[in-house]
């Protein structure tokens, strides 16, 4: 959700502190940053002290950060801010699929990361949201609400049993990462939050060029992110019938026309209808690949939040660097120069993914 809520905020702080594309790309991908920092330290403590304990770590740190969004006075301390929410989410979200995929039968996994993979978006979905009722009714109370909020999940997890402990096995870390399929679980989250960032920081720019405000910016990721939300249980269930790389082929095909379209298209209404087509197809990446990664943790005996800490890594990579490089290239040569460069990687990892086996299961 937080990540999300600064959309339609950014053409607010691109006004009153005077930022360039890049900038603002780089107070978005803040928030990637500090899940970067924090995805394997996350991963490890989750590991550590299991998926309850971790969550509630995560939310204590997501409390205090939003009240420092809330105060920030300037644009570096809003970066700050942000930052800090990057490091919570990495924890949270490392303990919180942990708990998930310990808790159901291999053979469900994908329909279940799915599911909770939607719930997400739909945090995302009210992200934009809660970013345009803060531009209306003021980002101090919207930023304390949301730390209100992170604390009373904290007393109602509290109240929650935990799950049953991992115990990775000796030497599992090296293992993994050692496994090409479980690399390539990892790109599968870093490619589509490139595309993303890129997309969320140009998108709403040029839609507040053309005379639309927070309101019209925020319904557009609405509608594209509840379309994400149905879906990816349907990806997650189509990859354990089918196996893992079917959806993901699908899906980079799909996402290469889409970033073609981005490229050419200058319309808002045509720029509109793309970006929830690439809540499809970019978005298709994250549930067969988060999947992939819970797969093949638990063939190398690696316990699930370590996995899922690295995983957070990977995304925080592409969240970071999406926003960063495609503004700078965006402002350096125009707008269809980072779409086309996302149509490119797409289009390497299609080939990779056609050489690869079509029902990639845990052996």
């Amino acid at each position: 959700m937080l990540f999300g809520a600064i959309i339609p905020l950014l053409p607010h702080f691109v006004d009153r502190y005077d930022l360039t594309k890049l900038e603002a790309g780089l107070l978005l991908g803040a928030y990637g940053g500090g899940a970067l920092v924090g995805g394997i330290p996350g991963g490890l403590l989750v590991g550590r002290v299991g998926p309850k304990r971790g969550v509630l770590a995560g939310l204590a740190v997501l409390a205090l950060a939003s009240l420092a969004f809330a105060l920030a006075g300037g644009p570096l301390a809003l970066g700050l801010a942000r930052f800090a929410q990057g490091v919570s989410s990495a924890t949270t979200w490392a303990a919180a699929l942990a708990w998930v995929a310990v808790s159901v039968d291999r053979e469900r996994r994908g329909q279940a990361l799915g599911t909770v993979f939607g719930l997400a978006v739909f945090g995302f979905v009210v992200g934009p949201m809660f970013g345009a009722v803060a531009a209306l009714v003021g980002i101090r109370a919207t930023f304390v609400a949301i730390a209100l909020v992170a604390v009373l999940l904290a007393i109602a997890i509290a109240a929650v049993e935990a799950p049953a402990r991992e115990h990775a096995r000796p030497g599992a870390v090296g293992r993994a990462l050692r496994d090409r399929v479980f690399v390539g679980g990892l790109w599968l989250n870093t490619l589509p939050a490139l595309f993303f960032g890129t997309l969320d920081v140009l998108v709403p720019l040029l839609f507040d060029d053309a005379g639309y405000g927070a309101v019209a910016i925020a319904s557009v990721f609405v509608v594209a992110g509840v379309v994400e939300v149905i879906v990816n249980p349907v990806i997650g269930r189509i990859s354990d019938r089918r196996g893992r790389l079917l959806p993901v082929r699908v899906a980079l095909a799909a996402s290469i026309a889409v970033a073609v379209g981005l490229a050419l298209a200058d319309a808002p209404r045509v720029v509109a209808a793309l970006v929830v087509a690439a809540s499809i197809t970019f978005g298709g990446f994250y549930t067969p690949g988060i999947a992939l990664v819970a797969d093949r943790a638990e063939r190398a005996g690696l316990a699930q939040g370590i996995g899922f800490g690295v995983t957070n890594t990977a995304w925080a990579v592409g969240a970071l660097l999406g926003p960063a490089i495609g503004g700078a290239l965006a402002q350096a040569f125009g707008d269809p120069v980072p779409y086309l460069l996302c149509g490119a990687l797409c289009a390497l990892t299609l080939v990779a993914a056609l050489r690869g086996n079509a029902r990639v299961r845990v052996a």
